[in-house]
């Protein structure tokens, strides 16, 4: 979707039409979770219908969003990643698109706006005070939370084998890094 920092990303106005027409004369509730807003001050909430539809499951089972889950809020991470593996399966919304195929990690400097998917082996692992680092390359990596790697395998298990890594990429002078909160946004290929 787009905000006034940035344009549309793909997709991003067919979401947007959905949920629209999905809230039209509804009344909607919030589920919150252990947090409930992120450090930009966004609302972290599940969003449902007062049928019972679970919205944020429903967007991802159309292949209209993809999964981010935030620790500590994992209340309904298998049902998100649930949902969203049937829409790729079955090659819906954004999993059709061309904008959102697999990159080779190599790939990483020429567009790294956006969610994008990566594939990559990564070759070490690199850990500092904050951040334990998969290495793909001398100019792409991985970071994770040292917080979060309890939710993870074993780092080691990640290397020497291909990856489909999901994110949004950073930038800091020519090195690129995708920060993983979860391991859902790690697939083994």
């Amino acid at each position: 979707m787009e905000s006034r920092h940035r344009s549309d990303e793909p997709g991003g106005t067919a979401a947007k039409a959905w949920l629209q027409a999905q809230l039209e004369n509804e009344q909607v509730y919030l589920e919150f979770d252990q947090e409930k807003q992120d450090r930009y001050k966004r609302l972290l909430a599940h969003l449902y219908l007062s049928n019972g539809k679970h919205l944020n499951a429903e967007l991802l089972a159309n292949g209209l969003a993809t999964v981010n889950l935030i620790p500590p809020n994992l209340r309904h991470a298998k049902i998100l990643i649930r949902a969203q593996q049937r829409a790729e399966q079955q090659g819906l919304g954004i999993w059709s698109m061309p904008a959102y195929k697999r990159l080779p990690i190599s790939q990483i400097s020429t567009n790294p706006r956006g969610w994008r998917r990566y594939i990559g082996t990564p070759k070490s692992i690199k850990r500092t005070r904050k951040y334990t680092r998969l290495i793909f390359n001398n100019k792409a990596n991985v970071r994770i939370n040292n917080n979060n790697l309890n939710l993870f395998p074993a780092l080691e298990t990640y290397l020497g084998k291909p990856l489909e890594i999901r994110g949004w990429v950073s930038r800091k002078k020519d090195q690129y890094s995708i920060l993983i909160r979860h391991p859902s946004a790690l697939v083994s290929q």
